[in-house]
């Protein structure tokens, strides 16, 4: 199907739960797209979602057989990502997945192949990635203004929901990995990834986590998800060897600060054996905090889908960038097991006693699951 006109690209949300309508909305009130079909198993749900002027179905295979549609956007449960994904591509169908691409690195890997293979765009739904302030932090990483990175601190805890599939951090990590594999200029490292976790409730599975990513010149990543903390936080600091950068994401009068601060270390040579001395100094400099656009975030989203499509480019969230993230989080899961000599599935829950097993290569789905 020809997508290289100016005309509206036609696109189907397939899940009408929790995310689905966020991307309906954004889809439906953007000059790039013609929202055409909203797909959910209960179509009165559906109908609620898609209002008065947008066909509801249940019948995937009537939105695949449809030329008028040129994409897909998937908000259903992880584990129905792969079967609808492999369906839509292989009928031609760009897609757009809501993170995570898949439920295991395998299946994310078979998505990204195929949709080469067809010559289709697959991008994951990695919103924050296309936040005002997320943009900004990628402008000064890349742009060098902060120097060399020398460490992250990214902590997202509340009192959340537990979930009954996945671990907090298949939860609630993958924001935060993305961001990392959107501002870093190496992208995500996906080895020497280091996990640790705590099911201090008795869930089954880790409901505080942390995750440790290297860094180039020995530096550090290290991400705080949690659960069960009665105070909500959302931040994220990166140092570097120039300046510091803090986000708070709960504070909306200052998202973002730049703080020109840090430590110096000096080494002079001291002595004819060519010993050498450090000296460390401290800069007290100025903070000043970047003005930034007031703007949907899934707005950006969808532009940049539609623009992929035309351009016929990888998106700024490809599938790929996807797929590191699975790669970070299926190790983590690994660590995790080995750590407590049980085994975990790809999503970390807890399956059995023993060695982690490989990840999961369960039949995919061929009809619409549920949604959640």
């Amino acid at each position: 199907m020809s997508t290289s006109s100016t005309r509206p690209l036609g696109i189907a949300v397939i899940g009408a739960g929790y995310w689905g309508p966020n991307l309906v909305r954004n889809f439906g009130g953007s000059p790039d797209w013609d929202l055409r079909v909203v797909c959910d198993l209960d179509l009165e749900k559906a109908r609620r979602v898609a209002g008065p002027h947008v066909e509801v179905t249940d019948d995937l295979e009537r939105v695949l057989d449809d030329p008028s549609i040129d994409a897909v956007a998937i908000a259903t449960p992880a584990r129905t990502h792969h079967g609808l994904a492999l369906q839509a591509l292989s009928a031609g169908k760009h897609v757009l997945v809501e993170k995570p691409l898949a439920d295991s690195v395998s299946r994310g890997r078979t998505m990204v192949d195929l949709a080469d293979a067809q010559g289709l765009t697959l991008m994951t739904d990695h919103t924050f990635c296309y936040t005002p302030v997320v943009q900004k932090m990628r402008e000064l990483v890349l742009s060098g203004e902060l120097g060399q990175v020398h460490f992250i601190d990214s902590v997202r805890i509340n009192l959340g929901l537990v979930q009954p599939d996945i671990d907090v951090l298949w939860d609630l990590a993958p924001h935060d990995l993305a961001i990392l594999d959107h501002i870093l200029p190496g992208g995500l490292p996906t080895t020497g990834i280091g996990a640790t976790g705590a099911d201090p409730i008795g869930a089954g599975r880790a409901c505080v986590g942390h995750l440790t990513l290297p860094l180039p010149d020995d530096g550090l990543a290290h991400v705080h998800v949690n659960w069960l903390s009665p105070t909500k936080i959302r931040q994220m600091v990166i140092g570097g060897s120039r300046r510091t950068l803090v986000w708070d994401d709960l504070n909306p009068q200052q998202r973002l600060s730049v703080y020109d601060r840090g430590v110096d270390l000096a080494r002079t040579s001291v002595g004819a054996d060519d010993s050498t001395s450090s000296r460390v100094s401290y800069r007290l400099g100025d903070t000043w905090s970047p003005a930034l656009p007031e703007r949907e975030a899934l707005g950006a989203m969808v532009t940049e889908f539609a623009a992929a499509i035309r351009e016929g480019r990888p998106a700024l969230t490809d599938g790929r960038a996807g797929l590191r993230v699975l790669e970070v989080l299926e190790q983590a899961s690994h660590r995790l097991a080995a750590q407590a000599g049980t085994a975990y599935d790809a999503a970390g829950t807890t399956v059995s006693a023993g060695p982690p097993p490989l990840p999961r290569q369960a039949a995919a789905p061929t009809v619409l699951e549920g949604v959640r």
